[in-house]
């Protein structure tokens, strides 16, 4: 097993005591943050190297040492809280010039060809399914829930469905696709609740087999499948989640194949995570770690690869939403942490603790959003009534 700290070899004292250090102190001091402090947000750095991997890779770097245990906080969301803030994730000099280059070849690449469209379900949502069974809702719905009137996850995560069942106006003998279809939770609330055929597309293996058990005796069709093969005719088209790995080169193409399949009398709803500002490539943590080729659109990027395909109908923004969600996987995750120890490491243990926390801290502070967007083809006649 990966052991999350360890005996550093003798360490030069320029490590913990040279420019680099004491500029990287500085840095954290300006977020109320003192090394070796008293208070729950302060950290104890374990190894001075420390400070040359912050220095030199930015959040990478920061959250690498944090798995390998260089570094330690009583309170780490607080600590992570006082770091956001201070806009202290944007990277140092040397590394912002490395993510410049970083950058520069995503976009040449295009991350999220359809040759690397099935990446991110093979290194994240193909992990183990007992990692998803103990931290998400017994429905095993990985998106935001909607706490308006809820007071558990479990109730949250049905409100959700509920809540894009009503936008989408679903009603018996519709057709519905769910582009991104998750474990398929989403389309058995619709196909039990609303009486509508769905046809889920995914990328991750472990979902497809998930959701195809779960769901045989309903009227849903899964399939892996990438979303520019689509094909056929839809009355409804939702996608949750999903438009997170879509990538900026292929935000147009995304919306050009919904408009391609949905009725021109349709509405599409789409589920996303949301940005304040464009940008053309993830955190490098976030991306090595967690969802790779992954990046979160602004709204300038959506509205733009939408314009002249749809009419906007709606924008619900309920980001804060997204930090009980998070919080609640976070208190669920470690309480299983026992059990799933026996299956991953220590290191693991602390990556995906500073995924679901600084997740948290960073829709807490509306660094990120959380947007329901509903769009029709030529505009509903009358106007769009939006639920709530």
């Amino acid at each position: 097993m990966t052991r999350a700290t360890h005996s550093a070899p003798p360490q030069t004292p320029i490590l913990r005591n040279g420019p680099i250090a004491r500029w990287v102190r500085s840095r954290i001091e300006k977020a109320g943050i003192v090394p070796a402090g008293p208070n729950p947000w302060d950290i104890e750095i374990r190894d001075g190297r420390f400070f040359h991997k912050v220095f030199f890779q930015g959040t990478l770097g920061f959250g690498e040492s944090y798995m390998d245990g260089d570094w330690e906080a009583p309170a780490l969301d607080r600590c992570l809280e006082r770091l956001v803030a201070q806009g202290l994730d944007d990277p140092p000099g040397l590394a912002r010039i490395l993510e410049r280059a970083r950058t520069l070849a995503g976009w040449l690449l295009n991350l999220q060809n359809p040759r690397r469209a099935f990446e991110v379900g093979r290194r994240h949502y193909d992990r183990g399914l007992d990692l998803f069974q103990a931290m998400l809702d017994p429905q095993l719905i990985y998106s935001c829930g909607y706490w308006k009137e809820a007071r558990t996850l479990e109730a949250a995560q049905e409100a959700k469905c509920a809540l894009i069942c009503r936008k989408l106006g679903l009603a018996p003998g519709l057709r519905l696709l769910d582009i991104g279809c998750g474990f398929g939770g989403l389309a058995r609330y619709a196909a039990e609740h609303y009486g509508v055929e769905v046809h889920g597309i995914t990328v991750s293996r472990q979902q497809f087999e998930y959701a195809k058990t779960h769901t045989a005796d309903l009227p849903i069709h899964f399939e892996i499948r990438d979303y520019r093969d689509l094909d056929g005719t839809y009355d409804r088209v939702v996608s949750v989640g999903m438009f997170e790995h879509v990538g900026a080169r292929n935000y147009r193409a995304f919306f050009e194949t919904v408009h391609r399949v949905l009725r021109p009398e349709g509405l599409f709803l789409l589920h996303s995570i949301g940005g304040n500002r464009s940008r053309q490539r993830t955190d490098p943590w976030i991306e090595r770690y967690i969802f790779p080729n992954s990046l979160v659109p602004s709204a300038a990027q959506i509205t733009r690869a939408f314009e002249n395909l749809f009419v906007l109908e709606d924008w619900h923004n309920f980001g804060a939403d997204y930090e009980k969600t998070l919080r609640a996987w976070h208190d669920r995750f470690e309480a299983a942490w026992t059990a799933l120890s026996k299956s991953y490491d220590e290191r693991f243990h602390r990556m995906w603790r500073l995924y679901l926390l600084a997740s948290a801290v960073s829709f807490k502070l509306r660094k990120l959003q959380l947007w329901q967007l509903v769009l029709s083809p030529t505009g509903i006649p009358g106007g769009y009534q939006a639920p709530r």
